[in-house]
């Protein structure tokens, strides 16, 4: 926490929600790029997984592209392919098991998911209905593959369900969009998401790599995550 990076970010996070709230553009479009590119650079300097590193790069993509009112879905499709590294990263760590045998994580989330769409659906346009599911199935896929993994990173997964769904309901015309209140939601919804699902990845691979060669990432152990070795 004491990484450049990281204090950068917190800085720019705090900046951004005051332009946000100021409605202070082109400062508030540039400050809210500089987010992801940060943690990415965090994770860098941490030698963090590489499919976190990939996601951090489509989140930036993501919200460069939804500064275009023309490239919103461009911009979904950015995000969607984040959704789908944190969703593999968190499965190559046993995130399936885990649901297998605790199913009822899922269904909250899945309800959630559902009651969103369905609240939302009369209002979409005609492009969106065809992606929202598909995006929002995604959102769900992040949220529990992350609570299966880390409490942490399941509480960002949770969190970035929160934001986009805001987005949704205010592109579906269920909440005024362009109200300060909903842009300052959004975002601190969103660069809370990040943040948890960045540094809950990264300490959680700190533990798997301090363990040693022999330690099993995917099996959770009544030692988890004290290592093995310092176990008494």
């Amino acid at each position: 926490m004491k990484s450049p990076w990281i204090i950068a970010f917190a800085v720019v996070a705090v900046v951004h929600l005051v332009l946000n709230g100021a409605g202070a553009q082109p400062w508030e479009s540039i400050s809210k790029c500089l987010l992801a590119p940060l943690l990415l650079a965090w994770v860098i300097e941490q030698k963090g997984p590489r499919l976190l590193a990939a996601a951090l790069v489509f989140c930036f993509l993501g919200d460069l592209l939804l500064e275009f009112d023309d490239l919103f879905i461009v911009g979904m499709a950015a995000f969607a392919v984040a959704h789908l590294c944190f969703i593999r990263f968190f499965v190559s760590r046993g995130a399936i098991g885990r649901l297998a045998r605790k199913p009822w994580l899922v269904a909250p989330f899945v309800i959630a998911g559902i009651a969103m769409i369905a609240y939302g659906w009369s209002g979409l346009d005609d492009a969106l209905e065809p992606v929202v599911p598909i995006y929002a199935a995604l959102l769900v896929g992040t949220a529990v593959t992350a609570l299966a993994t880390d409490i942490r990173a399941g509480i960002g997964g949770l969190l970035f369900l929160v934001s986009d769904g805001i987005i949704l309901l205010g592109e579906a015309g269920r909440i005024d969009k362009d109200a300060t209140g909903t842009g300052l939601a959004i975002m601190a919804t969103y660069i809370a998401a990040i943040f948890l699902l960045t540094s809950g990845i990264l300490d959680r691979e700190k533990v798997t790599i301090a363990a040693g060669p022999g330690f099993d990432p995917t099996v959770r152990t009544d030692c988890w995550p004290v290592f093995p070795a310092t176990k008494t």
